[in-house]
């Protein structure tokens, strides 16, 4: 016996699949006119601007009241330049700058593109507060340490984004900063107060929902003093007490990734993990980026299954429903943004780079990129300095595996420069940089989260505060071997 149409349709109506490849194929589309809320774009969904705006097209003849979101974040968190590297500085180098007028500006810029491209909800702007240098998965992609920094910045980033008509979804709710695990590979758990994330990561929620945000995302964290065992994702303690009740928020609760292993391995499978989060008050479901139509059908027979079961509530699912089709609507009045001013991104970049030393006399030196892993949410996005030096050769170096000595033999009489992501929290990479400082003049490059670590005897320490191709642009400048 097939399901119930209107159930069926009900429970299409709080998720956001995906789909492989750049041509959405039929089952995509289809899904669209049974009443699917919308699809996530990925790296693997985009070649250039014209394709993305021929897909989006595709997807609106499904429904012209589709939901089209992307992670665009700027900064190390890019979709639309995944081939290249972002044009725009992140989170970490914004709060560097520290002029919100310039964050808003950023967003703008960001969300006229996503606009122009036919894309209207943007899966951003992060604004969790980095506490923990040790952090894996956030680091850059937050404007700072300090709350009320990242209050102010991350209200701005949603009025830039909003302006261009692009939904913002302010992320990750009660706030992904204070972990040292990744959500996309376990449960990470935050174990304090309630009145410790009021004072240290809740203010920037709070400033959002003042700014207007569309939509907030969950977070797969546990937060045992309110959500227990699980994740904030199935918990309503934190989706509706707190986010609701006592912050007023008003608009879409959308899910991270039910496919994480912080939600789906808590509750047995993506099917499950649908159902306990709208049991707990979430409205859109974010079911992952590798999603076929079999996946979709077995999470929309879960939800059916829960609503004839007692688990959920229709009421419930009606209200999900609802406020993510408000938030279509929304999304369809379109913005008033104006054009950026040419180059903003690069000259934003600019302006975050922070030298401790001396950069001077690196005529021709030897440039040593050291291998770092992206995260999930970064993918493999291309990084470092490499495109934008004129006359200089560079190398590849593998923390705990490259001989400083055969590094020190091919860079002869010329000084190194040394290109890192988090060096501090990567194995073996200060050892090297010690090492190479003791005998050879060595510039250091941090492209990535800083902390508090600073190499012994180098002759410079360089931070970027992020890793895209405007703060690569950035960095050569700033040491006089750009091209």
């Amino acid at each position: 016996m097939g399901l119930d149409p209107g159930l069926r349709r009900l429970a299409l109506g709080t998720l956001l699949a995906a789909y492989p490849g750049p041509v959405p194929p039929d089952w995509a589309v289809d899904l669209l006119a049974d009443g699917l809320a919308g699809h996530t774009l990925f790296g693997t969904n985009i070649h250039d601007p014209a394709q993305v705006a021929a897909t989006t097209a595709a997807l609106r003849a499904g429904r012209p009241d589709v939901l089209i979101a992307i992670d665009e974040e700027g900064g190390d968190v890019t979709r639309l330049a995944h081939a290249t590297g972002s044009p725009y500085p992140g989170n970490a180098a914004l709060g560097a700058v520290d002029d919100v007028t310039l964050t808003r500006q950023v967003y703008a810029a960001i969300g006229a593109e996503l606009a122009a491209l036919g894309i209207n909800l943007d899966l951003a702007p992060t604004v969790d507060v980095n506490t923990a240098d040790e952090n894996p998965v956030i680091g850059t992609r937050s404007f700072g340490a300090d709350p009320a920094r990242v209050a102010a910045h991350s209200a701005a980033a949603v009025a830039g984004l909003q302006s261009a008509g692009v939904a913002a979804c302010a992320k990750h709710f009660p706030g992904h900063g204070a972990t040292v695990a990744d959500s996309h590979y376990e449960l990470p758990t935050v174990d304090v107060p309630p009145a410790v994330l009021r004072e240290r990561d809740l203010p920037p929620f709070a400033a959002v929902v003042n700014a207007g945000v569309r939509a907030v995302m969950t977070a797969h964290i546990r937060v045992p003093a309110l959500t227990g065992d699980g994740p904030a994702t199935f918990s309503r303690a934190v989706l509706v007490d707190l986010l609701r009740r006592e912050y007023g928020f008003t608009g879409a609760v959308i899910t991270d990734a039910l496919e994480m292993k912080g939600a789906a391995l808590v509750a047995g499978g993506v099917g499950p993990a649908a159902v306990r989060a709208l049991a707990a008050g979430a409205d859109l479901l974010c079911i992952g980026a590798k999603v076929d139509a079999d996946l979709v059908a077995h999470v929309v027979e879960e939800i059916v299954a829960a609503l004839a079961d007692g688990r959920l509530d229709r009421a419930r699912v009606e209200e999900a429903a609802g406020r993510a089709a408000e938030l279509a609507a929304w999304t369809a009045a379109g913005g008033t943004a104006a054009t950026p001013p040419d180059g903003l991104g690069y000259a934003a970049a600019l302006r975050a780079v922070r030298v401790e030393g001396d950069v001077t006399g690196l005529t021709a030196p030897l440039v040593v990129q050291v291998h770092a892993a992206s995260t999930i949410a970064e993918g493999r996005v291309p990084w470092g300095l490499g495109p934008h030096l004129a006359g200089a050769e560079v190398v590849r170096a593998v923390a705990g595996e490259t001989d400083p000595d055969e590094l020190r033999r091919v860079a002869g009489e010329r000084p190194i420069v040394l290109v890192g992501r988090h060096l501090h929290r990567l194995p073996g990479a200060p050892e090297l940089v010690d090492a190479l400082a003791a005998t050879h003049p060595v510039t250091v490059v941090e492209m990535g989260w800083p902390g508090g670590w600073r190499p012994t005897g180098a002759r410079a320490f360089v931070t970027t505060y992020g890793a895209s191709h405007a703060n690569g642009r950035a960095a050569a400048q700033v040491l006089g071997l750009a091209g």
